[in-house]
C-alpha cells in the first residue's frame, strides 16, 4: 500500500515539531529561559492542529499494510508503538495547554488569543482557574517526557530494523513522494 502525500506531509510536520519542541522544553526547563514559553505554547497549539489532522487521515486512510515478515508480536508492538505516537502528539499539546490555561497563564497562538490569560488587575500576575486542573496538566506533561522518548526510540528502531536488517521498502515509503 502506497502512502498519500499527506500522510508523509503530516507524519513529518508533526515527527519535526515533536522534536523541536520537545527539544525547546527541555532547554527552557534546564536554563530556565522563560521568555522561550510564548514561543513553545505557539508551536504547542500548532502542532496540536497537524497531530489531530494527522489523527483523522490515518483514520480515514486506516493503516498501511506491512512489508515483508514479520511476526504477530512484531505486529502487535508495531501498532502498539504508532497508536502511542498519535495518543502522545495529541496528548502533549493538550496537557500543555491544559496546565497554562487552568493556571491562568493563557494560550496564545503567535499573539492570537486561544485561551484568555486570567491576570490580577493590580499586580498583572496571573490568578489560576482551577490549581488542580492546572496540576492534572503538568503531570501528565511531564509523565510524557520518558514516554515519548521511548516510543521514538521504538520507532526510530523499527524504522532502522525495517531498511538495513530486512531491507525493505517500510522506510523509504514514508519519505519517497514519487
Amino acid at each position: 500500500m502506497k502512502l498519500s502525500p499527506t500522510t508523509k506531509v503530516f507524519h513529518m510536520l508533526v515527527a519535526f515539531g515533536m522534536i523541536s519542541i520537545f527539544a525547546l522544553g527541555i532547554y527552557m526547563a534546564e536554563t530556565e529561559t522563560f521568555s522561550l514559553y510564548p514561543l513553545h505554547k505557539s508551536l504547542g497549539v500548532l502542532i496540536l492542529g497537524f497531530a489531530l489532522l494527522r489523527a483523522m487521515v490515518r483514520l480515514r486512510e486506516g493503516w498501511p499494510k506491512p512489508l515483508g515478515q514479520a511476526t504477530k508480536p512484531q505486529l502487535l508492538a508495531a501498532k502498539a508503538v504508532h497508536w502511542g505516537l498519535i495518543i502522545s502528539t495529541l496528548l502533549f499539546p493538550i496537557s500543555g495547554m491544559m496546565m497554562s490555561g487552568a493556571g491562568g497563564h493563557g494560550v496564545f497562538l503567535f499573539g492570537l488569543e486561544v485561551i484568555a490569560h486570567n491576570a490580577d488587575p493590580v499586580s498583572g500576575k496571573a490568578i489560576p482557574l482551577n490549581e488542580n486542573l492546572a496540576a492534572i496538566g503538568h503531570e501528565i506533561h511531564e509523565l510524557l517526557v520518558p514516554v515519548l522518548i521511548s516510543l521514538l526510540v521504538l520507532h526510530i528502531a523499527g524504522a532502522i530494523k525495517h531498511h538495513v536488517i530486512d531491507k525493505d521498502a517500510t522506510l523509504t515509503r514514508m519519505f519517497s513522494f514519487k
